[in-house]
């Protein structure tokens, strides 16, 4: 078995995590127990090393069109990239056993495109064969510069693309499913064949498509992590944004600072 990580910052990521010990704390050795906390240590790094074969990365929608100065910008969506990066190239990439990015990849004439829809501007709604279909701009068109990842992210490192949202008549916000909740991207069984069972999510934006990936990843079963300072909504109305993660926390998601990943020297 391929082991990810080194056992002294696996060992103390797993204390701080699990026994929160303060500076000034300490593990008592039962009374003829000389290495107590080494076996211990061992116990933890092999618990931590074993949880991170088993979780992948998944970069959301981290793509031109979704960035300052496309069509559908999220406001400073750019600004995560250098963290990601930083994540993405350090040794055995943070421990991530698997590496995901999703993107956009819209025919023209796209169901969601309010250009599509006669009378109708960018935000609204129109119901269609009885899904409520949200209306954009034209964005992230297959082929084209705005739907290509942004030039800054470390896309080398991704393992596997998974382009959602290529039927004309069906949208897809999800990384899992197209938005009738049936039709699967492929990512549940690339996921399941490698054995993973923790996603962390990052990308754009936090309020769409990383709400409803963590949704759909939940549903299926995953522990699913949300890295809150690597994922930025859109927040339109203001208060949209704290709905959807009020709603994805209901949902057991769990919202996780990148700084507390453990360090691999």
């Amino acid at each position: 078995m391929f082991i990810r990580g080194t056992p002294l910052n696996a060992f103390l990521f797993s204390l701080s995590l699990e026994f929160k010990v303060s500076s000034n704390a300490g593990l008592v050795k039962p009374e003829g127990q000389r290495n107590y906390g080494q076996s211990l240590a061992h116990g933890l790094i092999f618990h931590y090393i074993e949880s991170m074969n088993e979780s992948a990365l998944i970069l959301v929608d981290i793509q031109n069109d979704f960035c300052p100065g496309g069509a559908l910008a999220v406001p400073g969506g750019d600004s995560i990239i250098p963290s990601l990066n930083a994540l993405l190239e350090k040794p055995e990439r943070s421990g991530f056993f698997k590496v995901v990015a999703t993107a956009d990849w819209h025919p023209e004439g796209h169901v969601s495109f309010a250009s599509s829809h006669e009378g109708k501007e960018p935000f609204e709604t129109v119901e269609l064969e009885g899904l409520e279909q949200h209306l954009w701009p034209d964005h992230c068109i297959a082929g084209s510069v705005g739907a290509s990842m942004h030039p800054g992210l470390a896309a080398d490192t991704v393992d596997v693309f998974i382009r959602k949202g290529r039927r004309k008549d069906l949208d897809s916000y999800s990384a899992f499913f197209e938005n009738d909740g049936l039709t699967r991207t492929g990512l549940n069984g690339y996921l399941n064949d490698f054995g993973i069972r923790r996603v962390y999510l990052a990308g754009l934006a936090l309020d769409w498509c990383v709400y409803f990936t963590a949704r759909d990843a939940r549903r299926l079963g995953f522990e699913t992590v949300i890295l809150e300072d690597l994922s930025l909504p859109v927040d339109q109305p203001a208060g949209f944004a704290a709905e959807k993660v009020a709603e994805m926390k209901e949902r057991g998601v769990l919202f996780l600072n990148s700084a507390a990943l453990p360090e691999f020297p």
